[in-house]
């Protein structure tokens, strides 16, 4: 690999002083403000990052959930600069591009059912958005303006503007941000681990599906707009509903006139061995399907909001001719569509999707062997998504079981996702069998030395 540096670059304490003064990061514990040093990451290839020291970790989060084809890729690079000289911008309110329109009919292809409408964003957050306020306008054109409310879960995680912060389940994380309490409603758990004891998990998955029904009766399904959900709940812990939640929960969405939302920003673009995992996976065809860190694997901001052909000709058919006003300066950016572009061609080359769909048992079983340790409460995961939740008798114990399971794997090179007592991984998807063992191998390692202090 070769390593680039820049000749005048600033020495790696100024570059943290300057981190610690000027910059404001995502989630930043607002009571360690310019006391904190996050990894200064100096360069990466292929799952592997180095720091300023020259430290190298296995980048066991994949960035954030995206970076499946791996960093240093040469050919994206390529792509990216060609598309740059060609036409680095032009606005997406009057005209279209290339990169955009070829895009657009690639998503089209490969999204289930008739989703054959594709509204570009600039991220996961605001294909949600998106989402949420054509739910809106179909109904407000469907003459339906009292049928706005929204169904979500608890332990969802949707992203950060105002709607999709609304949506958001995450009840462990207090949050000081305003957001809209009149517009949803959230269902509970769906986590099979957290499943009474003697309880199945068909008989979980018929009180799951039974919660959906009574917030139906409850709400009523003329004021219900929506219900958005993550395949896995990803940022909650990689939760899996049980087997047939999806399906049936959908059917009922369907029943009641009610639009199924499936936020795929994680689940897309092979993370579970296929384009989207709504229909190959769960057997459902949403209404509307959101993506987003994938479909570039991080290499440039882009989202997209998927939507059905029949919820289009209902907001084109109905009342007076009314402009679609929502749209982002960057919606369909060419060199952003053109990286996705080349990601997808990247996919097909290298069947990356048939790769992730060969290593998954071994990933997945190394996974369960997890549960040999007893600070293990559960390991789970589905496709090259895993997750260990730490046994602790309380939050503020969950908390440091987390922060020392991280620091651990930190400390031998490899990075998780901490969350609370949590670690999440979702490396990227050209992973090999071996370099599974390996990160597989630093995890077994930590959570050895965790448990013997603990244990002590």
């Amino acid at each position: 690999m070769t390593m680039h540096k820049f000749s005048n670059a600033p020495a790696a304490e100024t570059l943290q002083a300057w981190d610690r003064t000027h910059q404001l990061h995502p989630w930043m514990a607002m009571d360690e403000w310019r006391s904190y040093d996050n990894m200064l990451v100096d360069t990466a290839d292929g799952i592997y990052m180095w720091d300023a020291a020259g430290k190298r970790y296995i980048d066991g989060p994949g960035g954030m959930w995206c970076t499946q084809i791996g960093y240093g890729r040469q050919d994206m690079a390529d792509a990216i600069a060609a598309q740059v000289m060609k036409l680095p911008y032009t606005s997406p309110f009057t005209n279209t591009t290339e990169p955009s329109a070829v895009l657009a009919r690639k998503l089209a292809e490969r999204a289930p059912g008739d989703l054959n409408n594709v509204f570009f964003t600039t991220g996961g957050s605001t294909a949600v958005d998106t989402a949420l306020r054509t739910m809106q306008y179909l109904n407000n054109r469907r003459g339906l303006p009292e049928k706005k409310l929204i169904l979500a879960r608890e332990k969802g995680y949707h992203g950060s503007t105002y709607l999709a912060h609304s949506v958001t389940g995450k009840e462990r994380d207090q949050s000081q941000f305003d957001f809209e309490t009149r517009l949803v409603h959230f269902l509970p758990d769906v986590n099979p681990y957290r499943r009474p004891d003697g309880m199945s998990v068909e008989a979980w998955c018929d009180a799951k599906v039974a919660d959906l029904e009574t917030a139906i009766g409850t709400l009523g399904a003329d004021k219900i707009g929506a219900f958005i959900a993550e395949p896995i709940l990803s940022s909650g812990g990689v939760i899996v509903p049980p087997p047939g939640y999806h399906e049936r929960t959908w059917e009922i969405c369907r029943a009641h006139d009610i639009l199924y939302i499936s936020d795929e920003v994680v689940t897309g673009f092979g993370r579970l061995g296929h384009w989207f995992a709504s229909e190959e996976l769960f057997g459902i065809q949403p209404d509307m399907i959101t993506c987003a860190k994938g479909l570039t694997s991080g290499y440039l901001p882009l989202g997209a909001c998927i939507i059905s052909d029949r919820v289009m000709r209902q907001m084109s058919h109905l009342g007076e001719p009314s402009g679609y006003t929502n749209g982002y300066t960057y919606s369909g950016h060419p060199v952003s569509c053109a990286a996705a572009l080349k990601n997808i061609e990247i996919f097909e080359e290298e069947g990356i999707l048939e790769h992730v769909r060969a290593v998954t048992p071994h990933f997945q079983a190394r996974l369960q062997d997890l549960k040999k340790f007893s600070i293990v409460g559960d390991a789970r995961g589905m496709g090259l998504l895993g997750c260990i939740e730490g046994r602790a008798d309380d939050l503020e114990a969950e908390r440091q079981l987390g922060a020392q399971i991280d620091a651990a794997c930190e400390a031998r090179g490899l990075l998780v996702r901490p969350l609370i007592n949590m670690a999440v991984f979702s490396p990227p998807l050209i992973i090999s069998l071996e370099q599974i063992d390996e990160m597989f191998g630093v995890l077994e390692a930590a959570l050895q030395e965790v448990q013997d202090k603990l244990t002590g």
